[in-house]
């Protein structure tokens, strides 16, 4: 087939072979079958886990990674395939992403144990590929703002000087004749300092439309739980809340700790919380949520109010994801806003950026932080 012809019978799918001439072969033909079990209406899968494998497989081979994973969160969402991941050979033909994890997370609680073992190496899969692409720049984040935060006003070399912090501090005695400032103060970096220096309390919503954000925040508690200058804790909510901080040394562990799916307290997660601070005004809290609020709203908002009076760094996202601008509760979102508070959405690569503003912020007594990904 001539090139162009090619693409729009592609494109199209089999509606449009009589009125194009000639036909699929070889490779495009297997490609176009492949389209045609998912998004042709009459053709399907069925409800073969054979026949779903061996699709599987075809789709892995006429497309790349990224494709494969864009059709195969449709295939479970559009032909309700959730029931066949539950079998050992389904999952061994899939491609391991995100969502997958997710789904199979909300299947925890009715995976049959032979299909166990299979889905913890997927998820194990997933959790070393994250970890691999974002552990070494949170840590290298996190530690340089530590670094800088345990500032001096007696720096005792030249290179311990934060110019930028001491030509901040001293910008009242600028000298217009001589456009120069005097620095009459010094900032300075600190020495390193080997104690718990901040303390991070991450609190999940695992209701199942935050899937994709508690997988990247199971994997993010982990690596700020390896470092030795912050204490950290886990804890994920639906009606009920679960403290996994005891599991943070194995992000699986974590994530198959989770049940995703169910209703929302937020009031009563942030009640287990407060108990966790005990230094405020070293305490970074991370609320990751939609605000879909099925507690008590006003006295979710009290505590929240609460701890920032406290001294508590608070933090609200509203997803930790790639999926782009997510849904949530607009008028909660609101009322923090008004107390101060930010709540706003973050991409996994954002995020060590977002841990070292919020641990730099206090020390510099910065105003409100910016949010690096602004929902309107």
């Amino acid at each position: 087939m001539e090139e162009r012809a090619r693409r729009w019978r592609l494109v199209l799918g089999g509606a449009a072979e009589g009125a194009l001439d000639g036909g699929l072969e070889g490779a495009d033909a297997g490609m176009d079958a492949a389209l045609a079990a998912l998004y042709e209406r009459g053709a399907g899968l069925g409800a073969s886990a054979p026949r779903v494998a061996r699709w599987l497989g075809d789709i892995r081979e006429y497309f790349p990674s990224t494709v494969v994973q864009v059709m195969q969160k449709d295939a479970i969402e559009r032909l309700n395939l959730t029931r066949l991941l539950l079998e050992p050979e389904m999952l061994d033909a899939v491609e391991p992403d995100v969502h997958l994890v997710g789904t199979l997370l909300s299947l925890n609680r009715v995976m049959p144990e032979k299909a166990r073992e299979s889905a913890r190496a997927v998820v194990r899969r997933v959790v070393s590929e994250l970890e691999a692409r974002l552990a070494r720049r949170t840590r290298a984040a996190v530690a340089g703002a530590l670094d800088r935060s345990a500032r001096t006003h007696r720096p005792r070399r030249a290179a311990d000087i934060d110019w930028n912090r001491t030509i901040r501090a001293n910008l009242k005695n600028y000298l217009p004749e001589r456009n120069t400032v005097v620095p009459s103060r010094l900032v300075g970096y600190g020495r390193r300092q080997q104690a718990v220096q901040r303390e991070v309390v991450l609190c999940v919503d695992q209701s199942g439309s935050m899937a994709a954000s508690v997988v990247y925040a199971g994997v993010f508690g982990a690596v700020l739980a390896s470092m030795r200058s912050l204490r950290t804790s886990l804890v994920v909510f639906d009606t009920a809340v679960v403290d996994l901080t005891d599991q943070l040394h194995d992000p699986v562990e974590v994530l198959f700790g989770t049940q995703l799916g169910g209703g929302t307290d937020i009031n009563r997660a942030l009640a287990y919380c407060q108990g966790l601070v005990t230094r405020p005004a070293d305490t970074i809290f991370l609320l990751i949520s939609d605000l879909y609020e099925g507690g008590v709203r006003e006295e979710m908002l009290r505590r929240m109010a609460a701890m920032t009076a406290a001294g508590v760094q608070v933090i609200v996202l509203l997803a930790l994801s790639d999926e782009g601008t997510p849904q949530y509760d607009h008028d909660n979102a609101a009322a923090l806003a008004a107390m101060g508070i930010p709540a706003f959405a973050c991409t996994p690569d954002a995020f060590p950026e977002l841990m070292a503003a919020a641990i730099e912020r206090r020390s510099y007594d910065q105003g409100p932080m910016a949010s690096p990904s602004p929902i309107p």
